[in-house]
């Protein structure tokens, strides 16, 4: 299953690289880990200021051919934090638990989202996130949360099995993205048994490319390797596990 599930994810990028952009002022070009740093940040920042949530707290890019959205709150106006690592985050006020659970950074969640990873690049003069890729769609595949994903934390058990497996030698971060269980520890977890029944998403999470796959290797082969990823999420039931890195 995993290796359908890789080949599905490959044939995925493959598509999406081989879509010719028109745009001849689109630049294309080889970056250096400092440009990509550059243009991941820029991108991001172009992001925050053409989206907007909408009355469920899902990202929605704004529609220059209708006034309807002329109202909407642009991201770039929520009180945004960019963490040292580029992580940046938006706690979306009136969506959070109250009290709320504290969450650790080793607890099992469950984690309803939209997620979307991107390439950053250069239109017309202007730094973008572009060749979209639906990472976790809850919202409209499946309407039930994503339970203890190994992206945001693998059992050691599971690393122990792939390197024994492939006689490797890797770690977390072949499988994890490190920016976003850096960014989830400032939000706190629902306690609501009936998850997908009335979604309200919570926040918004973007990770740039080099606190996620940045150029590495990872379970998706190099699928997302130079590519940021953004989080609309809602945390549900957190559960202290047993025993760290295991069930």
């Amino acid at each position: 299953m995993k290796k359908i599930l890789l080949g599905i994810a490959l044939s995925v990028a493959v598509l999406q690289g081989c879509k010719k952009d028109n745009n001849d002022d689109e630049e294309v070009v080889q970056l250096t880990v400092e440009e990509q740093k550059d243009y991941d940040d820029a991108a991001a920042l172009d992001f925050l200021n053409t989206h907007y949530l909408n009355s469920k707290g899902v990202i929605t890019a704004f529609d220059d051919t209708t006034d309807t959205d002329n109202n909407e709150k642009k991201l770039a106006d929520y009180n945004y934090v960019k963490l040292p690592s580029g992580v940046i985050y938006i706690v979306r006020p009136g969506a959070q638990p109250d009290p709320g659970k504290e969450m650790a950074t080793d607890d099992i969640i469950s984690f309803f989202n939209v997620t979307k990873t991107y390439t950053a690049s250069k239109v017309n003069d202007k730094f973008v996130f572009n060749n979209e890729i639906t990472f976790v769609n809850n919202v409209t595949n499946t309407g039930v949360p994503s339970v203890d994903p190994a992206y945001y934390y693998v059992k050691s058990s599971v690393i122990k099995n792939y390197n024994d497996t492939n006689k490797t030698n890797i770690g977390r971060d072949f499988f994890e993205i490190e920016g976003l269980k850096e960014a989830l520890k400032f939000f706190k977890s629902y306690d609501n048994l009936d998850v997908a029944s009335d979604y309200n998403m919570q926040g918004v999470i973007i990770v740039p490319s080099r606190a996620a796959y940045a150029r590495d290797n990872s379970i998706y082969g190099t699928v997302y390797a130079n590519r940021s990823f953004v989080f609309n999420f809602q945390l549900y039931n957190t559960k202290t596990r047993v025993k760290p890195g295991e069930d």
